[in-house]
């Protein structure tokens, strides 16, 4: 993860990115590479260009880490936090081979 981030900064360092970077833009970004990357299975989710899903799911995940970059947060602390929050959220004995929301197991 640290080389990923590092390689993320350098990228942006060299174009001088970092201004267009605000939150609200990369979450923006986020949103829109995660429209593409659905637009992948828009008319067929078994017969899908696996490059091209590749290529999106990296963008989705490029500016993901470029918002944890601008919070000045951990993203795997705040993926392992959220994880144990979602474990209490969903316990195996009640969401194990269902996909009832937790409100309704």
């Amino acid at each position: 993860m640290d080389k990923l981030i590092e390689e993320i900064k350098k990228f942006n360092e060299e174009r001088k990115w970092g201004k267009f970077h605000t939150p609200d833009n990369l979450a923006k970004s986020i949103s829109i590479e995660a429209g593409e990357l659905l637009e992948c299975f828009q008319w067929d989710g078994e017969n899908f260009n696996k490059q091209e899903v590749y290529d999106e799911l990296a963008d989705v995940f490029t500016y993901c880490l470029q918002l944890s970059i601008t919070l000045g947060v951990n993203p795997e602390e705040i993926i392992l936090n959220k994880l144990e929050k979602t474990k209490k959220k969903y316990p195996v004995d009640k969401a194990k081979g269902v996909s009832t929301k937790y409100d309704k197991l």
